[in-house]
């Protein structure tokens, strides 16, 4: 399936900054389609949490989702830059048929059990950790690398806060996307307080830096 923390106010006026100064040229497809893509999978994760908080009235669920509604508003200022349509919509509502099919599987899920809906939680970090580090590695413009390694960021450390949520609950957590090394190494405090070590314009796999695009 392709489909597959926290900026807070100066951080997000320093992306939406650098968004606009790098934005000078226009997007190739496959950068637009990825773009679009997290626009939506931050909408996803904001709404199933607001649906999940409604339910179970968890604190975790809606602290994130404040989280999410920064992660989507970082995605915009990339959308607004290159003069791009915005997909997002109103709640629950998506142009993105996989992801539609997938919030709805979600929610359901999350209807569940408590310890379900947190379990939907860390699947849904999982995904969006599996997709920007697609798209890292993958090359992006500066701009745009810029954004998602800090969206990057903010999803370990959401998955950190809903596996310690689960195991609050007396229940263990195993990836249902990511590799366990990679689940072991988000996972491990080390990487809870080195931060992303490639910075603001790369990231890093296997030991080799990936960096934007030059434009």
């Amino acid at each position: 399936m392709k489909t597959t923390m926290k900026i807070a106010g100066a951080a997000a006026l320093m992306l939406a900054t650098s968004a606009f100064a790098f934005a000078d040229t226009a997007l190739d497809s496959e950068d637009a389609e990825s773009i679009t893509l997290m626009r939506e999978e931050e909408k996803l994760a904001r709404d199933v949490y607001l649906a999940l908080y409604e339910l179970w009235g968890v604190p975790v669920f809606d602290r994130i989702a404040d989280s999410e509604q920064r992660h989507m508003d970082a995605v915009l200022t990339l959308i607004d830059a290159y003069e791009m349509e915005d997909p997002a919509g109103s709640p629950g509502v998506f142009q993105n048929e996989d992801l539609q099919g997938l919030y709805d599987t979600l929610v359901a899920r999350g209807s569940e059990s408590l310890v379900e809906a947190l379990r939907v939680g860390a699947l849904i970090e999982e995904v969006d950790i599996a997709d920007l580090d697609h798209a890292l590695v993958a090359g992006v413009p500066d701009d745009v690398a810029v954004v998602y390694d800090n969206l990057l960021n903010g999803s370990e450390s959401h998955l950190r806060a809903f596996v310690s949520q689960i195991e609050r609950q007396g229940e263990e957590y195993a990836p249902e996307i990511l590799s366990q090394e990679q689940y072991d190494a988000i996972s491990s405090e080390e990487s809870a307080q080195r931060g992303r070590a490639a910075g603001r314009t790369g990231h890093e796999e296997g030991g080799r830096r990936i960096v934007g695009r030059d434009r």
